[in-house]
């Protein structure tokens, strides 16, 4: 249904003019904040209620919005997952990007980025690209960070002589990084 916006009159039925008046100066308002890139997927991806209860494997091929309880596997390879602030997971996830604001038991592999909001529990192991881990979130488990995801390392390894060298050199950050821990 088609809405006038705010600064648009209203068409009124009668055809006398009316007399120009100075609108009251009202101060400035602020305008709405815009929404964030978070915000707007969770608003447009396919959502899974709080009440609703999966077992078992759940995929697909588009973006996630998760606040109900899933039990089994979560595999989103080429979009976003975001466990809402009810969301109860005990499965092992894999995906572009897992934002998470509740409770997840299992490993999560966020090919580009993984987010751990301040509201986040989360057990197990994470591999990604890149970690935001907000003040109060809990983890308990380890973080796997590498320079590449694993489809662009098997593309760079089947490629004619770059492939060793890309690998190599995956190989020497991961045991670096495990070194100084």
């Amino acid at each position: 249904m088609w809405k006038p916006r705010p600064d648009e009159k209203p068409v009124s039925s009668n055809p006398m003019p009316q007399p120009n008046t100075p609108a009251p100066s009202a101060p400035a308002t602020a305008a709405a904040p815009a929404k964030t890139n978070a915000t707007f997927r969770a608003e447009v991806a396919a959502h899974i209620g709080k009440s609703v209860v999966v077992k078992g494997e759940l995929s697909g091929s588009e973006d996630l919005y998760l606040d109900g309880e899933v039990e089994g596997t979560i595999e989103l390879r080429d979009h976003s997952l975001v466990v809402g602030p009810n969301g109860r997971v005990r499965a092992h996830i894999t995906a572009r990007e897992v934002v998470v604001h509740g409770k997840v038991e299992g490993n999560v592999s966020g090919n580009e980025r993984v987010e751990l909001k301040r509201s986040c529990v989360l057990t197990g192991d994470i591999v990604t690209q890149s970690i935001v881990i907000e003040d109060g979130a809990f983890l308990k488990g380890s973080v796997d960070v590498q320079r590449e995801s694993k489809t662009e390392a098997r593309k760079a390894a089947a490629s004619a002589g770059a492939g060793q060298s890309s690998a190599v050199a995956l190989v020497g950050a991961q045991a670096s990084f495990l070194e100084h821990k």
